[in-house]
C-alpha cells in the first residue's frame, strides 16, 4: 500500500496526517470559520528508480502542483558542488542539524498549494533579465565592457566540470494550480514562423521536471488532470499501468518539436546554502538583411536549502559572444519580482531570453540575495554555454493551445 497523506492549513502553517488520501486545499472567498476545503486527489504510489512511463500522474516535490509525464529527456548534469567536497558539507550540515528544518522541508514538498501567485510578467530579451540581439551591435549603447577573446570564454567553459547524465521528463501541469506555483508556466517558448518576425510564442502549462522530484501517485478518474492537452495526447486505458497511454498525436507533436524542446544540458552550483540551476536551450536563428541573430531561452531555479529566509534583490549577468563581445547587464530582482526564499516556499524559478549575432556564445553571473538577519552575499550563477544547432526544421506553427508573447514587453 502506498503512502496516504492529508494535507492542510492550520494557523498559517502547513501540517501532515497520515490518512487515506491525497487532499488538495482550495481556498473559499465566503466568509466561514475554516476559510479552505478539501478535494481528493489520489493517492501516493512508492517512488521508482527506473524511469517513469508516459501518463503518469505526479506532485512536484518542490512547487507541489499536480502534472503527467509526456515523455522521457537525457540531459548531462554539471553539478559544480560536487567538485567543491567543502562547500556539500557546509550545506549538508546546515541541512542535517536541525530536524525541525527537515520537517518544514518535508511539509513544503507536499504541500499542492502556495499562498503566493505564481509569476504573470512576461519574460523576454527585452525585459532586462538579458540584452537583446540589438545589446550586441558594436555602436549599440548600454553597459558593455569592451570585448573578450575566445580565451575569457575557455576561463568560464561549463565542460571543464565532469557531467552526470540523467532523466528529466516533459510535463503537463494542471490548470487549477498554474496560478498558485512559485513558477512560470509558459516556460516553454519558440520563435515566430517567418525569419523577420520576432515575436516569441508559449505553449502554457509545460515544464521540465528532474527524476527525483517526481512523487507519483494514482487516480481513479478517467480526467484527473485539467490541461487542454491532456486529451489530446492521453488516453485512459484501465488495465494499463499507469493508466494513461500516449496517443499518436503526442508522438506526431514530439517528433515535429523536437528541435524546440530537446534539452541536452543543467548546470547547477550553490552558494551560502542557496541552490542555482540552470536549463539552457537553443530557439533558432532569424535571419535579417544585415545579420544573422541567434535565439536562446534558459530557465532558472532558485532554491534555499538553509534555514534562513532569504531575498533575490538584484542580478548581474555577464554574456560573451563568440563574435568578440562582452555585455555586463544589471538590474532589480528577476521577471519583475524580488522573490523571497523560506523555508515554507523555498523556491522560484523563472525563464528568460538572450540573443546573440554569433551562434554560440557563454553566460554566468551572480544574484545578489539579502538574508533575514541583514547579511548580503552574491550566490554565482553557474556558467553555461550558448551553442546553436543546425536549422533542419521551421518552427512549429503556433496552433490553439499555444499563446504569443510580443518580445516588446
Amino acid at each position: 500500500m502506498g503512502l496516504l497523506v492529508q494535507v492542510f492549513k492550520w494557523d498559517q502553517r502547513w501540517c501532515l496526517l497520515q490518512r487515506v488520501d491525497i487532499l488538495l486545499r482550495r481556498g473559499i472567498k465566503k466568509q466561514a470559520v475554516n476559510p479552505t476545503k478539501l478535494a481528493e486527489v489520489g493517492r501516493l504510489v512508492e517512488a521508482r528508480d527506473d524511469r517513469y512511463e508516459t501518463g503518469q500522474l505526479f506532485l512536484h516535490r518542490i512547487f507541489g502542483y499536480r502534472g503527467v509525464i509526456l515523455f522521457p529527456w537525457t540531459a548531462r548534469v554539471y553539478d559544480r558542488d560536487l567538485h567543491n567536497p567543502g562547500k556539500i558539507g557546509a550545506t549538508t550540515t546546515t541541512a542535517t542539524a536541525n530536524p525541525t528544518q527537515q520537517q518544514r522541508t518535508k511539509e513544503a514538498s507536499l504541500r499542492v498549494k502556495a499562498n503566493t501567485a505564481a509569476p504573470t510578467t512576461a519574460t523576454t530579451a527585452q525585459s532586462g533579465d538579458a540584452p537583446s540581439a540589438a545589446a550586441y551591435q558594436p555602436d549599440a549603447p548600454g553597459e558593455a565592457e569592451g570585448t573578450a577573446n575566445v580565451g575569457t570564454a575557455t576561463q568560464v567553459d561549463p565542460k571543464e566540470v565532469k557531467g552526470k547524465v540523467q532523466t528529466f521528463y516533459q510535463v503537463l501541469i494542471d490548470t487549477r494550480d498554474c496560478p498558485h506555483i512559485r513558477a512560470q508556466t509558459e516556460a516553454v517558448t519558440f520563435l515566430g514562423n517567418q525569419d523577420s518576425n520576432r515575436s516569441l510564442y508559449a505553449i502554457p502549462g509545460l515544464d521540465y521536471v528532474a527524476h527525483e522530484d517526481i512523487m507519483p501517485y494514482n487516480s481513479s478518474e478517467k480526467s484527473p488532470l485539467q490541461h487542454e492537452l491532456f486529451d489530446k495526447f492521453l488516453t485512459h486505458a484501465p488495465e494499463a499501468d499507469p493508466p494513461f497511454v500516449g496517443q499518436d498525436t503526442l508522438k506526431a507533436w514530439q517528433e515535429k518539436n523536437h528541435p524546440w524542446l530537446d534539452m541536452s544540458d543543467v548546470h547547477k552550483e550553490t552558494t551560502e546554502n542557496v541552490r542555482i540551476t540552470v536549463i539552457p536551450f537553443y530557439m533558432g536563428c532569424r535571419e535579417t538583411p544585415a545579420s544573422s541573430v541567434y535565439w536562446w531561452r534558459y530557465c532558472i531555479r532558485l532554491e534555499n536549502l538553509g534555514e534562513l529566509s532569504v531575498q533575490l534583490r538584484e542580478r548581474h549577468w555577464r554574456i560573451f559572444s563568440l563574435s568578440g563581445t562582452l555585455e555586463t547587464v544589471r538590474g532589480r530582482g528577476v521577471v519583475g519580482q524580488e522573490p523571497i526564499l523560506s523555508p515554507r516556499l523555498p523556491a522560484f524559478q523563472y525563464s528568460s531570453h538572450v540573443s546573440l549575432q554569433a551562434p554560440s556564445g557563454h553566460m554566468w553571473g551572480t544574484f545578489r540575495l539579502e538574508r533575514e538577519d541583514g547579511y548580503s552575499f552574491d550566490c554565482k550563477i553557474p556558467p553555461f554555454s550558448l551553442e546553436s544547432k543546425p536549422d533542419d526544421l521551421g518552427p512549429p506553427t503556433p496552433t490553439a493551445h499555444e499563446k504569443k508573447r510580443d518580445d516588446s514587453d
